[in-house]
Formats: C-alpha cells, sequence, structure tokens
C-alpha cells in the first residue's frame, strides 16, 4: 500500500516538477492564485526596481521567457489565469496599455489592457490543437502609440489524461497451427492512445489478457500474442477468443484502458491417420454383372480435414485381386471397389479382398506417431444369374468349295448354358445376315450345311450370324459371327480378253507378226494363270498362219508361217482353241477375224475395204449408223419446228380487206389500243355476240355471208352486272361458231347512264353517213379527230 500510495504522489507532482525545472528567469513566482509574469527590458533596468521586486524575481542575463502553459480541459467559476504581461516602461501611472493578437486572441484568450493578466475564457482541449502563437505589445493610453517593438509568445495546451486507449482495427482474428510448441507468434495488435506521448505517461500502454489463459499469452509493450500451451489439438477445440486490455499511464492504477477481442483458429496439420469405421465389410454381386460396375463402397475415417483427410485406396492382398479394383473418391473420401474381369458363379463363388487406406499428404513431424495407414478385410460373394449360352468360340470361320453339293455339312458350331442347371441349346440362323437363304443350321447340333449352290465368281465371303438360345429361357439368347470363304474350282474356260480383228497385209513376209493375243478366266488358281494356245487339229499345217507362245505367260503371237502362201480371200476366221492349266484342265474356241489389205513396203496399212479401213481408227460400222441416223433425226425434228411457226403465224380466220376498222386504227394520240395489231386477230370482232352460223375461217370458204347482229339495246336500270356478264360468258362457251379466243371476248355494254352513249359503230344499224358527229369537237382535240374519220362520205371511205 505504501508503494501504490508513493506511486499516485509521483504522477500528481511530476508535470509541477518538470513545469518548474523549465520555467524562464523571468518569471514571477507568485502565490498559488497568481500566474507567471512575462517581462522585457534589460538588465540594468531591471536592477532599478525595489528590494521586494529583486527578490521576487529570478534575474538573470536579462533573458526573456517566451512560454506560457495552459491545462487542458480546465473548467471552473471563473476564467483561468494564463499569465501576465509587464514591462519595465510601465512606472505604475496606468498610462501603459497591453494589447493582444494572434491564434485564439480575444476568442479564447483574453487580456486585461492595464495589468495585462491572461485568461483562458475557453475550455482547450489539447488533442484538437497543442499550442497557440500570440503578440503582446504595450502602447501608450492616449494616442495608442508603441512603446516598445511587438513581442511574439507560444501557449502551450498542457496534456491531461482524459484519452483512452483504442483498437481502431479490433476485433482481430489470426490462426496458429495445430500441435505448435509453446511460445509460437500468433498475431500482434495495436492500440492508440491520444494523448501527448512525450510528457508524462498519459499515451504509454501496457497490454494483457482478461480472457484466453492458459492458452495464450501476450508481451506488455509490444503486443505479441503467443501461444502459452503446446500441442495444442484442433480436433479437441478448434477456436478460442482472446479479450486483450490496453492501459496507459504505463499500466499503474487510475489510468485509462480499451479492449478488444481475438478470435484464434487452430488450423489442422496431419497428425492422424486414417481408420476403417468397420474391420470387415461384405457384399454380394450377381455373376452377370457389367464390368466396371461399382460393387461396394469402403471408407477410412479421418479426424483431420482437407488434403489432410485425403485418402488413397489399394487392394494389398487376396484372391481376387485380378478381378477387382479399388479406387478413391475425392469428393466422399472413400473407396470404389468396382469390377474388372467377367465373373462365374459355377466357377468361384465367393472372393476375399484385403484393402488398405494411406493419407495422401503426410507431415514428417508426426511420423513418429506412426503409419498414417489402415486395413481392413472385404468379402465378396457371387451370386447365381441365368447367363445366356456361351459358344465355343468367339468367331467362326469356315470354307466350303463352290461345287459342293446342296445339303452337304460346312462346319459346326457349339454352344453351352453355363448355369449349373443346364439348359439346352436350340440354333437358328439370323435371316437378316442370310437373305438369300444360301446356309441352314441344325437346331439340335449347329451343323451349317449348304441350302443353295454357290459361286466364286459373284461372292467370296459370306458372314451370317448364329443364334443359340437356351429353351427353358427364350429371352437368354446369344449370337456368334460366322465367315465362310468359298473355295475356287476351274469352273470357267478361258476366253479372248477383248474382241480382236487382224490385219494382214497382201505382201506379207515370212514370220510377219500379225496379232498377239491374250486371255482370261474367272477363275483364280493358287499359282496364276497360264493359257495354252492353239490351232485346231485339221489346221495345224496351215500353211497361212501359225501360232507362236510368247515370252509372256498367257499371251501369244500370230504370225506367216517361214513360206506363206499369197492370199486367196478378203477375210479369213480362223479358229483358236484356249487351254487353261487347272485341274481337269478346260478350254474354249475363240474366233479370229483377219482382213487383207494392201500395205506399203514398210507394212502399213493402206487399201482396204470400207469396213476395214475405217476400223483401225476406233469406229466399226454400227457406230458408223448410230452417229448416222442421229443426225437425220435430228434434222427432221428442225424441219418440223420451221414448219410449224411458219403455219403459226398464219391467221386462221379470213378478214376483210375492205374492213373499215382496220382504216381507223391508226392514231397516235391515244396510244395502246387497237393499234397493236400485231397482239391479236381483228377479224375475231366481227361477230362479238356469238351468231349463229359457221363463222368464216381462211381454210374454209363459207356459203352464206352472216350480217353482224343488232346492237345492244340498252341495259334497264337496275341490271345485275355480274349476271349480264355470265350470261354473255355462257353464250360464248356454248356457241360452235365463236373464235376460240375467250380472252378477247368482248361486249356491247358500255355501262348504264353514259352521257355520251356509246361511241363504237362497229354495230351500229346506221351508217356512218346518216350520223352527224359534228358534237365530237366540243369535247377536245382528241375527239374532235375521231369525228372527222366518221364524218366521210361514201366517195371519201372508197376513196
Amino acid at each position: 500500500m505504501p508503494e501504490r500510495l508513493a506511486e499516485m504522489l509521483l504522477d500528481l507532482w511530476t508535470p509541477l516538477i518538470i513545469l518548474w525545472i523549465t520555467l524562464p528567469p523571468c518569471i514571477y513566482t507568485a502565490p498559488m492564485n497568481q500566474s507567471p509574469v512575462l517581462m522585457s527590458g534589460s538588465p540594468l533596468e531591471l536592477n532599478s526596481l525595489s528590494e521586494e521586486q529583486r527578490i521576487l524575481n529570478r534575474s538573470k542575463r536579462g533573458w526573456v521567457w517566451n512560454q506560457m502553459f495552459v491545462l487542458e480541459e480546465f473548467s471552473g467559476p471563473e476564467p483561468i489565469l494564463v499569465g501576465r504581461l509587464h514591462t519595465d516602461l510601465d512606472p505604475g501611472s496606468k498610462k501603459i496599455k497591453y494589447i493582444l493578437s494572434g491564434d485564439g486572441a480575444g476568442t479564447i484568450f483574453q487580456i486585461n489592457d492595464i495589468t495585462g493578466d491572461i485568461h483562458a475564457i475557453k475550455r482547450l482541449d489539447r488533442e484538437e490543437k497543442a499550442e497557440y502563437t500570440l503578440t503582446a505589445q504595450a502602447v501608450d493610453w492616449e494616442t495608442n502609440k508603441p512603446l516598445e517593438p511587438p513581442s511574439e509568445f507560444i501557449i502551450k495546451v498542457q496534456d491531461i489524461n482524459d484519452n483512452a486507449p483504442e483498437f481502431l482495427n479490433g476485433p482481430y482474428h489470426a490462426t496458429v497451427p495445430e500441435m505448435s510448441i509453446l511460445g509460437t507468434s500468433v498475431t500482434n495488435v495495436t492500440a492508440t492512445d491520444a494523448d501527448d506521448p512525450v510528457y508524462g505517461n498519459s499515451a504509454k500502454l501496457v497490454y494483457s489478457i482478461l480472457e484466453g489463459q492458459p492458452y495464450f499469452s501476450i508481451e506488455p509493450e509490444t503486443a505479441i500474442i503467443k501461444t502459452a500451451l503446446p500441442n495444442m489439438d484442433r480436433e479437441a477445440k478448434e477456436e478460442y477468443l482472446v479479450v486483450i486490455q490496453a492501459k496507459d499511464m504505463g499500466g499503474h492504477s487510475g489510468g485509462l484502458s480499451g479492449t478488444t477481442t481475438l478470435t484464434v483458429t487452430l488450423t489442422d496439420v496431419n497428425d492422424n491417420p486414417p481408420k476403417f469405421a468397420q474391420s470387415l465389410y461384405h457384399f454380394s454381386v450377381p455373376e452377370d454383372v457389367v464390368l466396371g460396375t461399382a460393387i461396394g463402397r469402403v471408407k477410412a475415417n479421418d479426424q483431420d480435414i482437407g488434403e489432410n483427410a485425403q485418402s488413397s485406396y489399394d487392394i494389398i492382398d487376396g484372391d481376387g485381386t485380378a478381378l477387382f479394383e479399388i479406387t478413391s473418391d475425392a469428393q466422399a473420401q472413400d473407396g470404389i471397389i468396382r469390377l474388372r474381369k467377367p465373373l462365374d458363379f459355377e466357377t468361384k463363388k465367393s472372393y476375399t479382398l484385403k484393402v488398405e487406406a494411406a493419407n495422401v499428404h503426410t507431415d514428417p513431424r508426426f511420423s513418429s506417431r506412426g503409419p498414417f495407414k489402415d486395413t481392413a478385410t472385404v468379402k465378396i460373394v457371387v451370386e447365381d444369374a441365368d447367363e445366356p449360352p456361351v459358344f465355343s468360340s468367339p468367331t467362326y470361320l469356315l470354307e466350303v468349295h463352290e461345287n459342293a453339293a446342296l445339303n452337304s455339312v460346312i462346319g459346326q458350331v457349339t454352344a453351352r448354358d453355363p448355369d449349373i442347371t443346364s439348359s439346352p441349346i436350340r440354333f437358328s440362323i439370323d435371316r437378316h445376315t442370310d437373305l438369300e437363304r444360301q446356309f441352314n443350321v441344325n437346331a439340335d447340333d449347329g451343323k451349317i450345311t449348304l441350302a443353295t449352290p454357290l459361286d466364286r465368281e459373284l461372292s467370296v465371303w459370306h458372314n451370317i450370324t448364329i443364334i443359340a438360345t437356351e429353351i427353358r429361357n427364350h429371352s437368354q439368347i446369344s449370337r456368334v459371327p460366322v465367315a465362310i470363304k468359298v473355295l475356287d474350282v476351274n469352273d470357267n474356260a478361258p476366253e479372248f480378253a477383248s474382241e480382236y480383228e487382224a490385219f494382214l497385209c497382201e505382201n506379207g513376209k515370212p514370220g510377219q507378226v500379225i496379232q498377239t493375243v491374250s486371255a482370261m478366266d474367272k477363275d483364280d488358281p493358287k499359282n496364276g494363270h497360264y493359257f495354252l494356245y492353239s490351232l485346231l487339229p485339221e489346221m495345224v499345217n496351215n500353211p497361212n498362219f501359225t501360232i507362236k507362245k510368247n515370252e509372256d505367260i498367257g499371251k501369244s503371237i500370230l504370225l506367216l508361217p517361214a513360206r506363206p502362201e499369197p492370199p486367196k480371200q478378203e477375210v479369213y476366221l480362223l479358229p483358236i482353241i484356249i487351254s487353261d492349266s487347272g485341274n481337269p484342265p478346260l478350254s474354249s474356241t475363240s474366233t479370229l477375224t483377219i482382213r487383207v489389205c494392201g500395205c506399203s513396203s514398210d507394212g502399213v496399212v493402206q487399201s482396204c475395204n470400207v469396213e476395214a479401213y475405217v476400223l483401225p481408227i476406233g469406229l466399226s460400222m454400227g457406230a458408223l449408223i448410230a452417229i448416222l441416223a442421229c443426225i437425220i433425226l435430228l434434222l427432221v425434228i428442225v424441219v418440223l419446228f420451221v414448219t410449224l411457226r411458219r403455219h403459226k403465224n398464219e391467221p386462221l380466220i379470213i378478214k376483210d380487206d375492205e374492213d373499215v376498222r382496220e382504216n381507223i386504227i391508226r392514231y397516235d394520240d391515244e396510244g395502246g389500243g387497237e393499234e397493236d395489231t400485231e397482239a391479236f386477230d381483228i377479224a375475231t370482232l366481227q361477230n362479238p355476240d356469238g351468231i349463229n352460223g359457221f363463222l368464216p375461217r381462211k381454210d374454209i370458204k363459207p356459203d352464206l355471208q352472216f350480217m353482224p347482229r343488232q346492237g345492244l339495246a340498252p341495259v334497264p336500270s337496275g341490271v345485275d352486272v355480274d349476271e349480264f356478264i355470265n350470261v354473255r360468258l355462257h353464250e360464248a362457251d356454248n356457241d360452235p361458231t365463236a373464235p376460240p379466243y375467250d380472252s378477247i371476248q368482248i361486249y356491247g355494254y358500255e355501262g348504264r347512264g353514259s352521257v355520251a352513249g356509246s361511241l363504237s359503230s362497229l354495230e351500229s344499224t346506221t351508217s356512218d353517213s346518216d350520223q352527224n358527229f359534228d358534237y365530237l369537237s366540243d369535247w377536245g382535240p382528241r375527239f374532235k379527230r375521231l369525228g372527222e374519220l366518221y364524218s366521210v362520205g361514201e366517195s371519201d371511205k372508197e376513196t
């Protein structure tokens, strides 16, 4: 207790002692209710003061004190006295006035212009402003003239402990690995204090932990937080809350404090091995399960998290290592057992596996804790399933000669039921693979027989599919491909490779080559083709031709003998026998046509009969005839086309040359209309109303002349135009004498209520001379010309 009291007294008197030490020589040490005095003047002037003043003033070489102090946050009933201004020029006659200017003059600090006392009239806060710079001056009371130059001084706000420490960035979060050693640094926190850090202990902070012990500790000055216990286990407790305090005044009593929280999370390390939840697992699987199917899952639990809990699974022992495999599921952290090879219940009914789980990522620091792995036993029981038949071979290859007899056995397929309760098997052919039904299979024993003859030259391979079906369960079927190869036999005689036609010169020389011939054979002997060429027996001693084997296998040369006779005919037909090398050999006789032609001295053909002369350039008589026939047909088509075009352009109906309508169509002021005489035949308009009788045609001379039909009577009011048109159309369709041009059928109906009436004279019962068309001139220049045309007399028309 005495020690604590001494600390409190020291904290209280420390500012006063510092103030006393820093006071300047000219300060006035007044009683407790007075403040320091700022003096001015020389040392000689100070000696003239009274003895009492010299005793109360600490004079030393005229040093002028230029600082004052005032405590912050001071509050009282009256303004606080900061200090006093005084000059040695003041005799005490009250003729001097003191003036104060600068920071806060008049608002914060106020001066008594007679005594020079300076008071603080407001409450000050050092954290807002730590010092004020002011200027003092003494002037004459009456004249306001300066008695001495202005003097600048500073008023400093003296700090008190009025601000508590603050953690500006709190609350805090930090992590530290679990199982860390004692004293492992976690983090550090920092608090701030707004008080003066260079004056007293108001801003001297000391840190401590209020909550969070004994797990963590903190260094008082640096605020570094460390672990206070070794080997803290995350699996036991993962998160800790630590309350940290910062206290000023060096942590002594009476200081202000602030607190914050720190959440410390232990991060995971791989300090726990995987552990299977059970030591023995049981699974069952049907024997017909598809390869790759998941049979079961095993899992080794690990108390760690993240990558520290990742484990890899392996099958390390057992009698099913070749049939099963295990893979790791990274998401679920378990092992999946899958089937690699087919199972057979009849062969083996159960398997035993030893499975191991090991951590993927290990930490060497914890290797002393033992291997980070675990093992378990897996029992797999195979269940019986109804399996389809199994063929003795996955594919079959059969061979048969093309001359094999019908119903002969080509080969055989076999299959069995793999189940314990074996079912009989029935065989059949998938007819989609044997559309021509060339083969049959015995349903009981699987023997394949020939149903139709074979021809290797048409098809060498036949691919069929045999189906095996269980009799007891028809849904259990199996298929197997069967490839049947047709073997060749010598059943085709050789023949010329092409149609040969040779040319023989009349003056042929002995031994001259006439033609080189070759043959072809549809058969395919193993050692290749070899042909033998010969003449008929009765022509062996033929004095005109002889045949000789060529160096090229399969070819022979026809040439003249050593003493050829002059040709006695223009064309020779020479039979040649071609034999193959098959067993038995086959032969055929082909005829070679030889034409006799005139040749030059060097053997070039110059003259020959017509067909023989043209053939050497690559054309036969049949081809020439076909070309000529096409040309003739083309010419006939062109002639017919031209004839039809000319016939089409001639008009079919006889036109009257004296028809006045042909003379009134040549006017250009209206345009269009009937001036286009090329568009249609004007004669078709001679009988627009369909007068009974035959219409005059160009190719039929009419017996009678029909008079034009009288013009239509005016249409009564209220007539239905649509009905009128339909009636006229019906009449035109049923009139056998009407021209076949429905598109140019016209009618005399001009419309109802026309002031001008009908201007057409085609159906008028009166002649042009009986009418007066002068009124048309009043309708405008266009109708004036029309009136003149219709007003001509008979003599003018004849002209």
